[in-house]
């Protein structure tokens, strides 16, 4: 089992940006998918973005061209850099790890990100 434990979060106006990360336990990071979430409130947790093993990258449609998903193997961490962010962005950040065959199955505990119009 993999923990996960997510930073970054906070506080943005409108066009800011952030970058979020996420540490990862254990010896086999590299071998995981890995993934980012997000929940609004009111609403269900929704993929943002995904990053292979083999460094293929995934994004929500309204993710492209403003964030940017990557992982430092060695460092056992994934980042999220969020650029030119809307109110829209606001929403629990999760962090997320596929170890197995049956998706995203590790999450870390969330960080909050709130923009600010």
């Amino acid at each position: 089992q993999v923990q996960l434990v997510e930073s970054g979060g906070g506080l943005v106006q409108a066009g800011g940006s952030l970058r979020l990360s996420c540490a990862a336990s254990g010896r086999t990071f590299s071998v995981y998918d890995m993934g980012w979430f997000r929940q609004a409130p009111g609403k269900g947790r929704m993929f943002v973005a995904t990053i292979r093993s083999g460094g293929q990258t995934y994004y929500t449609d309204s993710a492209k061209g403003r964030f940017t998903i990557s992982r430092d193997n060695a460092k056992n961490t994934v980042y999220l850099q969020m650029d030119s962010l809307k109110p829209e962005d606001t929403a629990v950040y999760y962090c997320a790890a596929q170890t197995g065959s049956a998706g995203f199955d590790q999450w870390g505990q969330g960080t909050q990100v709130t923009v600010s119009s």
